[in-house]
């Protein structure tokens, strides 16, 4: 019978350094994961990433961190060929890497599309593409999205946009994986309360997405809290295996597809 525990697991996190990654990190090394290689973007982030690897080695677990763009194939490649000789395996592959945009179509250049678009969709197909490659049998994939694929709303045509095709990438990965025991799944959380979601919003819409879920008066911020996302992730990276080829909203009732 297959262990789908996380005890004892190898774990890759890309932009695993801070707020939800970094959570992720913690929580699954809390849980008995053996290894945890954290991968972060820019030299800005080390310090971030650093205190992440200390975190997880306080709970028993061994600890890496890897930095790189992930917008080539080859930084991804690079990626998981460090943590598998790292970690000697790699079970679980958890991609939270984005980039958020609020603008108008008709304001949007051809660099912002680009740079969105390569983000968000670009970096998320090849980290798909290494798992595949290097994922252990009866591993577990998953790339954060964003609730705003099920939401019929003006400004975000770049970001909801870019985050779009990962769906796709999903189902086909969790098709062509699945007969290795792969499962494969995309989690949307709604609006985050991190330091992404607040420079990129008026005062006018942050009021209004701090009430728009059905669960809003229940929350600190009335936006969605990291914790809240985590034990769903843990989830589906564990006694959730069966879930696959699968986009989860996961948001307080504020949008729905």
């Amino acid at each position: 019978m297959v262990d789908h525990s996380i005890q004892g697991k190898t774990v890759l996190i890309g932009g695993g350094a801070k707020n939800l990654g970094g959570l992720i990190a913690r929580d699954l090394a809390s849980h008995g994961a053996k290894a945890v290689a954290i991968h972060y973007n820019s030299p800005g982030t080390k310090a971030a990433a650093e205190e992440t690897v200390s975190a997880v080695k306080s709970f028993g677990a061994q600890a890496h961190a890897f930095q790189g763009d992930l917008t080539s194939a080859a930084a991804n490649e690079a990626l998981f060929a460090e943590a598998k000789t790292a970690m000697g395996s790699i079970d679980i592959a958890i991609n939270t890497v984005g980039k958020v945009l609020k603008k108008p179509i008709i304001d949007t250049t051809e660099e912002d599309y680009d740079s969105m678009a390569a983000v968000n969709a670009k970096a998320a197909y090849f980290f798909i593409k290494e798992a595949g490659r290097n994922l252990s049998d009866n591993g577990k994939l998953v790339t954060i999205v964003t609730s705003l694929l099920g939401a019929f709303t003006p400004f975000y045509s770049t970001y909801a946009g870019s985050k779009a095709p990962v769906e796709h990438f999903t189902r086909a990965a969790a098709k062509e994986f699945g007969a290795r025991g792969i499962s494969v799944n995309a989690i949307g959380p709604g609006p985050m309360d991190t330091p992404f979601f607040y420079p990129a919003e008026s005062q006018d819409a942050q009021r209004y997405h701090e009430s728009a879920a059905a669960l809003s008066a229940f929350t600190k911020t009335g936006l969605t809290d990291i914790a809240d996302i985590v034990p769903f992730v843990r989830h589906v990276v564990s006694d959730g295996w069966w879930i696959t080829g699968q986009t989860i909203l996961i948001n307080g009732g504020y949008t729905t597809k």
